[in-house]
């Protein structure tokens, strides 16, 4: 398929920074890879051009494209396709000293920074508390504040405490040569605003830029991007205001005004060309985001099918609502021979999956909860990459914790805290300190021998990784470690364990298989980056997700349930004013369709034990009523559509009895 005039106008505009208004399905990410041809092409050395994404799997989705129309060139550089936080970890990595940080550090993860929150804050601090602490200081790095600048900007009580435990956080960083995710953002922006030096190199390096999905990207982000592309402003940044649904993580749908003002010669290119939704579709949601303000307008259209009327359904309450949806999945999935990973049922909160995977099992539908446990956050994943970290980077305080748990030692709560003391003492990491005869002797003998063959172990496989690599270390990490021995003890289900080993044995291979290069340190930081927002796969089922998760995703089918005034726009939302984002979370969740989309709400729900009564989303009042088919207007079609489905599901018991 060609490019439309649009797309090519993006593609060649090279006169000076661009932003490209792209809408729902307008072939955005073609639009990326056919740009970063066309700079090679005019001469822009191919490891010059930088593309920067939000997550992993889209990184990996556009560099398979440019793959694909770079092969056939001689030359065999390629260009940088990574997220932020894989961009900001190599910065890291190449000029470590100018963060104040050692070569080999280590990224802490989700867990590892809530568990240093909860060691740095006031004992018996609430979890709420402490998740409104940790968000704090994220808050704090995602605007570009230092603890003395986050300190001067505090002024309740709430916001002294959290800018005085960010300092306390930060030292406790430093002190085990550690970053975490914001760092990966936050100290690249420090180095290159305050080395004009570094900057220009890092400019030269970066001789061309494209954002994608700029609409999510927070002050940090922003700042960073303007620190790469400096004065010259040599980038093409991608996004759509109207699916700005992350500003309670931090992103900013302004930094589109702030790109203006910055960049005074920006050119605007607008997408609006839809290739993925009925007309009807389109039609609906323009509509719906007609309602919210605009900086720069636009009105998707297509050029494809007008598509059936969306369905409205309002069932009795919420139970009823998810046995309507997975029997309305079992008929249209038979009835139209679809594949079952065409479907998607998406919903403002994880809660309310709980009775559609009820309903899906009842009517023998295979489904998948995106956002269950992935694969690097199962614990087996997690306990050897924490051996991993520990082996690299001897000052991780953290991985040596959680290593020398797993397989459990005659090491205890008390043992630990004793050599926390002496390491603190000696101004020494755990594991160094765990290396101090001298300071093992203090220690009662048994846990002071058990703390030796550790270091040992440790000692072994660092040699080990250093000299063969991560492919090598892998399994004699498993072997030495014993940790296939301490699952087969700690796991009574013969199918739990066999699921552990078999997710052992898929972790060994991987690593083992060469997808990630790199000193053993820089290995495993990456690895730490990976998991961060890695998904698997899930195969011929029903997606079940919520709608923030769907963001990108497209599907034939979709459901939109729990369309209800206090849940599709939440309530919170509703109280603080934030109205607008729920407007676009709507609207992304009505553009995922490609061809029918079902809303649907319920008339009660139960919540603590009592019945209320719910009302419908002021959202689906928005809609233009002559593209929805409202359950109840047309009593006569509503039967006929009845009968179609009994019919349906008496062929599909009749197919059960088929010899």
């Amino acid at each position: 398929m060609s490019l439309n005039p649009a797309q090519r106008a993006a593609v060649e505009y090279l006169a000076g920074p661009l932003l490209v208004l792209a809408g729902a399905g307008s072939g955005k990410t073609r639009v990326i890879t056919e740009k970063i041809v066309h700079l090679a092409r005019q001469g822009v050395a191919p490891d010059r051009i930088y593309a920067i994404t939000f997550t992993n799997k889209a990184a990996r989705e556009m560099a398979e494209r440019t793959e694909r129309l770079f092969k056939r060139a001689s030359d065999p550089r390629r260009p940088s396709i990574s997220t932020f936080h894989a961009l900001g970890l190599r910065a890291l990595q190449l000029d470590p000293a100018a963060a104040g940080l050692r070569r080999g550090f280590s990224v802490f993860d989700g867990d590892d920074s809530a568990q240093l929150v909860r060691e740095l804050a006031k004992v018996g601090a609430k979890p709420d508390t402490l998740q409104a602490l940790r968000s704090a200081i994220s808050g704090f790095k995602n605007e570009g504040f230092d603890p003395v600048a986050a300190a001067a900007a505090a002024r309740s009580p709430r916001e002294v405490e959290a800018a005085e435990l960010y300092a306390a956080y930060q030292r406790r960083l430093s002190a085990f040569n550690a970053v975490d995710f914001d760092d990966l953002i936050a100290l690249p922006v420090r180095m290159l605003e305050a080395d004009a030096q570094l900057a220009t190199r890092w400019r030269e390096r970066v001789q061309y830029l494209l954002i994608d999905e700029y609409q999510d990207t927070n002050g940090a982000q922003y700042r960073l991007l303007r620190a790469l592309a400096g004065a010259r402003g040599a980038l093409t940044v991608v996004g759509d205001d109207d699916q700005s649904i992350y500003a309670w993580r931090g992103a900013k749908p302004e930094n589109l005004n702030q790109l203006k003002t910055d960049y005074p010669a920006l050119q605007v290119i607008k997408l609006e060309r839809n290739y993925r939704s009925t007309r009807r579709v389109l039609r609906a949601a323009n509509a719906l985001i007609a309602h919210n303000p605009h900086l720069f307008d636009k009105v998707l259209y297509s050029e494809g099918d007008e598509g059936p009327p969306i369905q409205v359904w309002r069932a009795t309450d919420d139970k009823i609502e998810a046995e309507r949806v997975a029997a309305d999945i079992a008929y249209r999935q038979q009835s139209e021979r679809s594949a079952y990973s065409e479907f998607a049922v998406l919903y403002r909160g994880n809660h309310q999956a709980r009775g559609l995977e009820q309903a899906l099992r009842m009517a023998s539908v295979p489904y998948r909860v995106i956002g269950a446990t992935a694969f690097f956050e199962r614990a087996e994943v997690k306990d050897l990459l924490a051996w991993l970290r520990i082996i690299a980077n001897p000052d991780d305080d953290t991985a040596f914790l959680r290593a020398v748990r797993a397989p459990t030692r005659e090491i205890g709560a008390s043992t630990l805290e004793a050599l926390g003391e002496l390491a603190g003492a000696q101004h020494l990491s755990l594991l160094k300190a765990a290396m101090q005869a001298a300071l093992r002797a203090e220690l009662s003998p048994r846990p002071a021998a058990q703390l030796a063959e550790f270091v040992g172990i440790i000692a072994r496989l660092r040699a080990l990784g250093l000299e063969r690599g991560l492919g090598a270390l892998a399994p004699e990490l498993v072997a030495q470690s014993g940790y296939v021995e301490y699952l087969k003890h700690k796991t009574g289900d013969a199918e739990v364990l066999r699921w552990k080993l078999a997710t052992v044995d898929d972790l060994v291979e991987w690593l083992g298989s060469g997808a990630i290069k790199g000193r053993l340190d820089d290995v495993v930081a990456q690895l730490a980056v990976l998991a961060a927002n890695a998904r698997d796969d899930a195969g011929n089922q029903v997606r079940l997700m919520t709608i923030h998760s769907a963001k990108g995703l497209e599907f034939r089918h979709v459901y939109v349930i729990g369309c209800e005034e206090g849940l599709l726009p939440h309530e919170a939302s509703v109280l603080e004013g934030r109205i607008e984002e729920e407007r676009r979370l709507f609207y992304v969740a009505i553009t995922r369709a490609k061809a029918h989309l079902t809303l649907s709400h319920a008339a009660a729900k139960t919540r603590f034990g009592q019945r209320i009564t719910v009302t419908p989303s002021r959202f689906i009042a928005e809609l233009p009523v002559a593209e929805l088919r409202i359950e109840g207007d047309d009593p006569q079609a509503d039967a006929h559509e009845r009968a179609c489905r009994a019919r349906g599901h008496l062929d599909r018991l009749a197919a059960l009895f088929e010899p």
